[in-house]
């Protein structure tokens, strides 16, 4: 050992020397005269033989790389310079068996060592992150990993999305679960909770979903990875290293293999359970700035400035990054396919897309199709505040028609339903506040252009924003702001446990029958609260975990938002996934009262075997009359139940909606087809209180 450290240190002497000799900093104008690298952006390649190892730092004048003994201890065994080479990167072979060493590099610019860091594209790290670990990645591989296969999806129409956090979803002592909190969560068979109601993955195949969004589960930094004896909390959207599951979620954060086999494994689990994997990504911040991987790398590249130089700040926290340059772009690109590739993940949530530019979303878009055309991605049309960027290139959700199959959250249908996000005591349509049926409609048709959904009386959007009705995602809740039973308490502090529960399932049926992609927050199908708690990002568990005996005491909420995924999946009508067929075969029914929507799926839409789904949405605290088209009926939802084979029939062109809930019908099979010359003429209300005349006619 001491012969070969004496010659690593005379060979690093002659190496440094060189490069001294060599190495002149080069002066660029503008961000846009940075050089490209051209091949990937891998920064440790390992063999047995050797380990190569290359940095992207075009503004350096020296770079060295450091290899440790320990992920988080002691200082480094070795330091070796690296040479530059093209386009900006620099690169060093060392020709041993590296394996089980860490490392970090050192970059010197403008005369000052920046500090280590594990590169901006680390794949393994110790724990904490704070080094880089040399790791065979196929070592991490489970067994059976190279016949894991996407569970099948023919179109994003046909998706429902389930949102949670592995802490929520498996901490609680009634759980059943083992592996609490972990990773390995999703992998246990079979849990269910002290009153025998599933739980874990078995709850997720039992309620139907087709999709798991994960919270991000990427290496963050607001979470002590040494000191997981204690409780800590948060939703994760901290980005440390992009490329490395975190190690809080694992058995072991000290081992760079263990964290990442155990996420494969969880992957592995929920795709033998036929549910697909979104990882919910935050490229549009990090943690920190001048500390942070990026710019101890190549200072001020990857972050935009203000006009006075300043960090500029579109995330709200502290940062943001600019996707419109080439090598961030790069970056992103790369970063989603390794997921891909490596993790087999099946789509991607983007925090705060509106901070991103629209060429990057759809660069990644193009890469994903050459891999899968079928993995999803959507996004947060917004930022925390304006980025610096014009307004016409960031990836708003005023501009997703000019992004085709990314889609956006709808916070028109949501703040319609339930009340806007800047006063949680206030509610709208859901509470029985008059207006907002307009804001439902353009959620209902999927954020799409309708003849029948008037823009101007839409709450934040005066235009249509989405091309195809699969560009929305259909909401009510998520894990910013109240969940919906904390909302809905908040609105209507003096209603009863049963009325509550009656406008849960109202608020689901809007979800689950809008033409967009619906989306469903962990725990709502089971009133999930946290003890009122609008921004629980750092709350204890106390607040966030789900409590699993929610399951058995609304078990009547659960069962009917089974009941409508189960719908959905049986009948196309409700997911036509095509815009000109959502404008020729749904249609509004006109209405005499406000707080109160309902619609028409004519004929037999999209090839369904029910004809003509008439759905009446209905908030009011007293039951309302609805004109419908004149015919023979099966009643598949009422009173808060939802049957596929029925629930009895009503007959006639009248139909009573009960208070405060959701009916469904459809026509019988052989009874008399609607009058192609139907016409309902009434009056209704606009959402600016104004009598207007409403024709409704079949076409």
């Amino acid at each position: 050992d001491k012969i070969m450290n004496v010659r690593h240190v005379i060979w690093a002497s002659i190496v440094s020397t060189t490069i001294s000799c060599q190495s002149v900093k080069k002066e660029y104008n503008s961000f846009d005269e940075y050089p490209v690298r051209e091949d990937a952006l891998t920064e440790m390649e390992y063999s047995p033989a050797e380990t190569k190892f290359s940095l992207w730092a075009p503004t350096a004048e020296e770079v060295r790389v450091l290899l440790f003994e320990s992920g988080n201890e002691g200082s480094a065994s070795n330091t070796f310079p690296m040479e530059m080479g093209e386009n900006g990167t620099w690169n060093i072979s060392i020709k041993e068996d590296l394996k089980g060493k860490f490392y970090t590099f050192n970059v010197k610019v403008n005369g000052k060592w920046l500090g280590d860091t594990p590169g901006i594209m680390a794949k393994a790290v110790g724990v904490n992150g704070k080094r880089a670990a040399v790791l065979d990645l196929r070592s991490t591989d489970p067994e059976g990993w190279e016949n894991d296969v996407r569970p099948p999806l023919k179109n994003y129409a046909d998706i429902t999305v389930y949102e949670m956090h592995h802490r929520d979803f498996s901490l609680d002592s009634v759980s059943g679960i083992q592996n609490k909190g972990k990773f390995l969560a999703l992998t246990e068979q079979g849990t269910t909770s002290s009153s025998g109601e599933k739980t874990g993955i078995d709850h997720l195949k039992e309620l139907g979903i087709t999709h798991v969004h994960l919270l991000p589960s990427y290496d963050y930094a607001s979470v002590d990875e040494t000191k997981l004896d204690k409780a800590q909390y948060n939703w994760g959207y901290d980005p440390q290293n992009y490329n490395v599951p975190d190690g809080s979620y694992s058995t072991d954060p000290y081992k760079p293999d263990v964290r990442i086999r155990e996420f494969k494994q969880m992957v592995q689990a929920l795709h033998k359970a036929g549910i697909r994997v979104v990882l919910d990504v935050v490229y549009n911040h990090t943690f920190n700035t001048d500390e942070s991987n990026f710019e101890r790398t190549v200072p001020g590249y990857f972050y935009r400035q203000t006009k006075d130089g300043q960090w500029a700040n579109g995330s709200g926290c502290g940062n943001e990054t600019a996707s419109d340059r080439a090598m961030m772009r790069k970056y992103m690109i790369e970063s989603i396919l390794y997921w891909i590739n490596e993790y087999h993940i099946d789509g991607f949530r983007f925090d705060l897309m509106g901070i991103h530019d629209i060429e990057t979303m759809n660069e990644i878009r193009a890469a994903i199709d050459k891999i899968d055309p079928s993995i999803f991605m959507y996004g947060e049309g917004w930022a925390a505040s304006s980025p610096q960027l014009e307004a016409d290139r960031l990836a708003m959700k005023a501009n997703v028609e000019k992004m085709p199959r990314i889609a956006a959250f709808s916070d028109e249908m949501r703040d319609g339903l339930r009340g806007g996000w800047d006063d949680d005591t206030k509610g709208a349509f859901l509470v029985g506040e008059p207006g907002h049926e307009m804001s439902i409609k353009f959620g209902i048709v999927g954020a799409i252009e309708h003849p029948q959904v008037i823009s101007d009386s839409v709450n934040y959007s005066k235009k249509p924003w989405a091309l195809q009705p699969t560009q929305m995602i259909s909401y009510v809740s998520c894990h910013d702001d109240m969940c919906l039973a904390d909302r809905l308490k908040a609105t209507m502090p003096d209603a009863s446990v049963e009325e509550l529960a009656a406008l849960q399932k109202l608020a689901e049926t809007f979800v689950f029958t809008s033409q967009g992609v619906p989306f469903i927050f962990a725990g709502d199908e089971m009133m999930r609260d946290k003890k009122g708690v609008h921004n629980s990002y750092n709350s204890p568990d106390s607040i966030n975990t789900i409590d699993w005996k929610n399951k058995t005491a609304h078990k009547d909420v659960f069962e009917y938002v089974k009941g409508l995924i189960a719908m959905r999946k049986a009948h196309p009508a409700f997911r036509m996934g095509d815009a000109d067929m959502v404008r020729r075969q749904l249609e509004f029914l006109p209405v005499e009262n406000t707080n109160v929507v309902a619609f028409i799926l004519k004929d037999n839409a999209n090839g369904d075997s029910w004809k003509n789904i008439i759905v009446a949405l209905n908030s009011r605290a007293e039951p309302v009359k609805l004109d419908i088209p004149s015919g023979k009926y099966t009643v598949i939802c009422k009173d808060g139940k939802i049957n596929m084979k029925g629930l009895g029939q009503v007959s006639g062109d009248e139909l009573m909606v009960p208070a405060r809930s959701a009916m469904i019908i459809h026509q019988i099979e052989g009874s008399k087809r609607i009058n192609k010359d139907f016409v309902i003429q009434t009056k209704t209300h606009n959402t600016n209180g104004k009598d207007m005349e409403m024709v409704w006619e079949e076409r």
